[in-house]
Formats: structure tokens, sequence, C-alpha cells
């Protein structure tokens, strides 16, 4: 599973950050896809690997601006590219209203239908190929919600070493059984695949969380998850200094609610611009998390292993 980050600013962009944008892929997949738009979102795609022809669905955290406000302008490209293929758009209620609020005043027509899907009323989502999706409601200024993605597809392994202990020779009757079917020997003895396939590998499981400020809503789906993308928009002091009004998380109060639950992998984003630098947040949540640290910059690349590890995708 592979991942990468098209913005990590808070509100506004600064110089070095776009507002927040990131794009998904799940293992072999030819398919995408994008959690929130903010402004000038395609302008970043347009950096990296992935194309509006292949995305497959869009999943809005929030309708604050800085996390929807390139949605517009993504669908309008992707129409003058003559994508015909249907977009899944997934978020609260509003999303799909301030969506054909501009195509009515802007007489945007789009040359694919679009497909909404109100999250407050469909937490779980199996429309995806190849990635399990439930949504969990958290805590902001408006309904925003955390995406968890699951992978479906996983590869079995043969117990080959059972498969020569019974004296069952490789050839094309392994891959049958590998891909589940039963098999019959020359002798007509018959061979169950459900006998010779090793227990499958724990599915991968990714949480992108929209802007919150109780990181504790996210316990029951982070017990089972090998990464946390959350927003860490201050550090503790500003956060105390600005006042609950906004509603953010500061790094210390993520970073003691990764230790918590145990989550292996924690990405921080959504820095506020004050931040010119990151090493006050970074210093804040090692100080509460020993657990794999990342705060993430524009464009960069992260990949899930099999075995849940994480790490910075190079060149």
């Amino acid at each position: 599973m592979e991942f990468q980050f098209l913005g990590t600013s808070a509100g506004t962009p600064t110089r070095a950050r776009n507002v927040t944008g990131l794009a998904l892929r799940a293992p072999g997949a030819k398919t995408w896809y994008l959690v929130d738009c903010g402004e000038a979102t395609q302008h970043r795609i347009l950096r990296t690997g992935y194309s509006l022809m292949t995305l497959g669905a869009i999943f809005v955290t929030h309708i604050h601006g800085d996390h929807c406000y390139g949605l517009p302008g993504l669908l309008a490209s992707a129409g003058l590219l003559n994508r015909t293929a249907p977009l899944l758009v997934v978020g609260p209620p509003s999303v799909r209203r301030f969506v054909n609020a501009v195509r009515e005043t802007t007489e945007l027509a789009l040359p694919y239908p679009l497909e909404f899907v109100d999250v407050e009323e469909a937490m779980d989502l199996d429309q995806l190929p190849d990635l399990r999706v439930r949504a969990t409601a958290l805590s902001h200024r408006v309904p925003t919600f955390a995406y968890s993605f699951t992978e479906k597809q996983l590869e079995r392994r043969l117990d080959i070493d059972k498969l020569r202990g019974d004296g069952i020779a490789s050839g094309p009757g392994w891959g049958r059984l590998q891909a589940g079917e039963d098999i019959e020997l020359p002798d007509g003895t018959l061979v169950r695949s459900a006998d010779y396939l090793l227990q499958p590998r724990k599915a991968r499981k990714l949480i992108v969380a929209g802007d919150n400020d109780t990181p504790a809503l996210l316990a029951a789906e982070a017990s089972t998850a090998d990464v946390l993308v959350h927003e860490a928009t201050y550090t503790q002091a500003i956060l105390e200094k600005v006042g609950p009004g906004p509603q953010h998380s500061s790094a210390r109060m993520v970073a003691a609610f990764a230790r918590e639950v145990r989550l292996p992998n924690l990405v921080l984003t959504h820095f506020s611009p004050r931040y010119h630098e990151l090493g006050e947040i970074e210093l804040e949540a090692r100080a509460e998390y020993d657990g794999k640290l990342f705060l993430a910059r524009d464009l960069e690349r992260y990949a899930l292993d099999r075995h849940g590890g994480l790490a910075p995708v190079l060149g």
C-alpha cells in the first residue's frame, strides 16, 4: 500500500506546503484514490505519477475550504481530458451541495457521471475493488470524518514443505491449489486446497483523519491499524494560547494517543503556517511516542510493506 502527500499545510498554503490532499493506491492497483482536495491539489498531482483518468474515488473529510476548494477545478479538468468513467465522491452531504452549486453557477457540464455517497448515512463502504473503507466521526467545527482503508485481496501462500512431505510433486496443480481449487492426483487422490494453504497475513490498514480535536474517537479503529495520518496543527503551548475554538489537535495530544493504543506508525500533517520548521512539533511528539514517527512534507511518498512496516519511498 502506498500513499503520497499532495498538501500538508493547515488553512492556507505556504511557499513549501500546499493545503490538504493525499493520494493512495493499493498494491498492484491501476486505480488510485484521493483523500481531501484543497485548492491547487490538481497542480500537485501533475508532479506525481497519478492521472485524473485513473482516479477511482475522492474521499472528503469535511467541508472546510482547505480540504475541498480544489474539488471543482479537479473535476472540470478530468472532464476536459475526456474522462468518461464514473467517479465516486464520498463525504458529508455538504460536499454534494457545494459541487452542485458550482456546477450550476459556472455551467460546468461533466462528460462522466458523479456518484455521491453521504458518509453520514454509509459509514462502511464496499464499492472499491481493492480496499474496504470505514468512516469514523470525529470532532471539529463542522461534521468531519476519518477514513480507514483496509486491503481486501491477500495473497495466499502454499505450504511447500507439507506438499513435498505428502509426495505431491510441483507442477500446474500447485498453482490451482494456491488459487483455492481442489485437484485430483493421477492415482485418483483428492487434494484439498484448504489443507495446503498457509494462514494469510494480517490485512494492512491505514487511517487518514480529518481535522479533529479528540484523537480518542479513533481508539477502536486505531487498535487494529498499521498507520494513522492525523493533523498536528499546533504544539501544545500554541494550542492553549489559541484556545479551543478552532478545534484542532496538538502534536502532544496525537502522539500520546498513538502511544496509548500502541500504534506502530504515526504520520503527522496539517501544520499551521506559523511553523516554518517542524522541530518544535517533532520534539513534542517524540517526547510522548516511541513508535515510528514521520512529519509529512508535500510530495513525499510512503510505502506500507506486507508486514506493516512504513518507510518513505526514495527517488
